[in-house]
């Protein structure tokens, strides 16, 4: 990942509506959820709510597929990864054996979900 598309996704995270749209995603799985679902769910208007799934979009960090008339949206883990392995890359002098706890911990165990895109 390149330090301007990293600035890109912490600006999308970086707003109290859009983490909570994010970590919505996340806890919806692969199966992810419909814009009209988002909305219901945070108490959003369809307006605000769209504004917010663009930049989180743009940001990679969310995809959307249509459905009919509607958008279903999934966080995507794989921009996510991105990021940590970003903000991790140089991580512990050199010595990245030290920084395997951390990894560990935050690492997804929940394959359907964090499984790469085929």
């Amino acid at each position: 990942m390149e330090k301007n598309h990293a600035l890109a996704s912490l600006s999308a995270l970086a707003h109290d509506m859009r983490i909570d749209i994010f970590r919505l995603l996340v806890q919806a799985g692969p199966g992810g959820l419909a814009a009209g679902e988002i909305a219901d769910a945070l108490d959003l208007r369809a307006s605000t709510l769209s504004n917010n799934l663009t930049v989180l979009t743009q940001a990679g960090l969310i995809r959307g597929s249509r459905e009919g008339r509607s958008i279903r949206y999934v966080a995507e883990m794989d921009g996510m990864r991105s990021l940590l392995g970003f903000l991790m890359e140089d991580c512990c002098g050199g010595k990245p054996e030290l920084c395997q706890p951390v990894l560990e911990q935050i690492a997804c165990d929940c394959a359907p979900c964090c499984a790469p895109k085929t």
